[in-house]
């Protein structure tokens, strides 16, 4: 597998215009309902957004998400984990089906395969992923139910690029929320999915403006206010 050429592919705006918009392509992999996938896909509808999602690959084949994507007329790839002997197969089909269609980032949104090494490898700081939690909190699944169980204060969600190891990578964005005595799984985890769609898109946003320098596992930004304010609870 070679490495994906970067640059960028498309410019929004007509020649002549003095303010152009030079466009990211982008690929959101998904397995499911594709909320995440829908917030990426209103926010790249701006002229004025850096990024154009240009695929959108399911390894279901029955991904709610891939309506989201037909309606909004962006090209659908199924790439079926199931139809392959190993993952090392499975990955090599999914990195020439990006290289063919000449992606620059990757965004994970509800992407239910483990990616190997390898792979992620030949695209590093360059595949995006949120999880519900804060990380490098409550890696894995269930977070809620773990949040829960732990008796943290507050949870939330995280936007980072990807490394071999699960749920780590630098981070690029978290959103906080507060947990409530009688907060559920499932309130929760409405709670954190509204702020996944609230953070996911502007952390493309600086990624595909290139204002993002990567040092070791640490993200630093341009141009950007950092929070100052801090939370308590409970408060009495």
């Amino acid at each position: 597998m070679g490495v994906p050429e970067a640059g960028v592919t498309q410019v929004r705006g007509q020649p002549n215009q003095h303010s152009r918009v030079i466009m990211v392509d982008v690929a959101v992999l998904i397995s499911g309902n594709g909320t995440n996938l829908q917030s990426l896909i209103n926010s790249c509808s701006d002229d004025n957004f850096p990024a154009r999602i240009a695929l959108v690959i399911s390894n279901n084949p029955h991904a709610k998400g891939l309506i989201r994507a037909k309606a909004a007329g962006i090209p659908t790839k199924i790439v079926n984990h199931r139809h392959f002997e190993n993952r090392e197969l499975f990955e090599e089909s999914l990195h020439k089906v990006l290289k063919d269609n000449r992606i620059k980032l990757i965004c994970l949104a509800g992407f239910m395969r483990i990616l190997g090494a390898n792979f992620i490898n030949l695209w590093r700081n360059r595949i995006l992923n949120i999880h519900p939690s804060l990380l490098p909190s409550f890696k894995g699944l269930h977070t809620h139910e773990r949040a829960l169980e732990a008796g943290v204060l507050f949870t939330g969600c995280t936007v980072h690029f990807v490394n071999p190891e699960l749920d780590d990578g630098p981070i690029i964005a978290q959103a906080v929320i507060a947990i409530n005595n009688d907060d559920t799984p499932d309130s929760l985890a409405a709670k954190v999915l509204i702020q996944e769609h609230a953070i996911y898109p502007p952390a493309l946003k600086l990624v595909a403006e290139g204002r993002i320098r990567v040092v070791g596992n640490k993200v630093t930004i341009k141009g950007v206010t950092y929070a100052s304010e801090y939370m308590i609870s409970p408060i009495t």
